[in-house]
């Protein structure tokens, strides 16, 4: 459930930044899952389940960067590598605000590999805002200076590491800490 409960006076510019309401703006426009089946379309397991009914609990265990071992380390650097080289299939990312788009009616996206996705996604909930003026709202950052801050890089990363496990082909991928 999301809070509709006003914003406080950190926050001086409410209604204009796309980010304020996020992800709520996307709710209506995504297809709601059945039992433990997320994703896009909801063609994948929720996070820690697996198998074709996504009813086989999974759990994962991250490792620490230091004790991983030389061929562990090689196979997280190539798949970072194969990451960067790999158009995602599923996403792309916008080029211009929804303004810029006439809300919607003229589309503007463009193909991103798989590791760049994640630098834009990271980069576009921590970037200054841009205001109906053309003026900047600098020095806010909703992805580190927010309520937000630990179940965003949570679900971040989840995400990241499972697009890693696609394009690698390797279900027990895991981002080391």
């Amino acid at each position: 459930v999301i809070s509709n409960a006003p914003v406080g006076t950190q926050f001086p510019f409410s209604g204009i930044d796309d980010r304020e309401n996020w992800p709520f703006v996307f709710y209506n426009r995504t297809c709601q899952c059945q039992g433990n089946f997320t994703g896009y379309n909801c063609g994948e397991c929720k996070f820690g389940y697996a198998g074709p009914n996504c009813d086989i609990r999974r759990n994962l265990i991250r490792k620490e960067i230091f004790k991983m071992t030389t061929a562990e380390k090689d196979k997280f650097i190539a798949y970072l590598n194969l990451a960067k080289r790999t158009i995602s299939p599923d996403y792309v990312i916008s080029t211009g605000t929804y303004e810029q788009m006439g809300n919607g009616s003229i589309p503007m996206f463009a193909d991103i590999n798989v590791y760049d996705l994640f630098v834009w996604m990271h980069y576009y909930a921590s970037r200054d805002a841009f205001l109906e003026d053309g003026g900047v709202w600098e020095n806010i950052d909703f992805a580190h200076e927010a309520p937000g801050f630990l179940p965003w890089h949570r679900l971040f990363l989840l995400v990241w590491e499972r697009e890693i496990q696609k394009v690698a082909g390797d279900e027990n991928f895991t981002i080391p800490y």
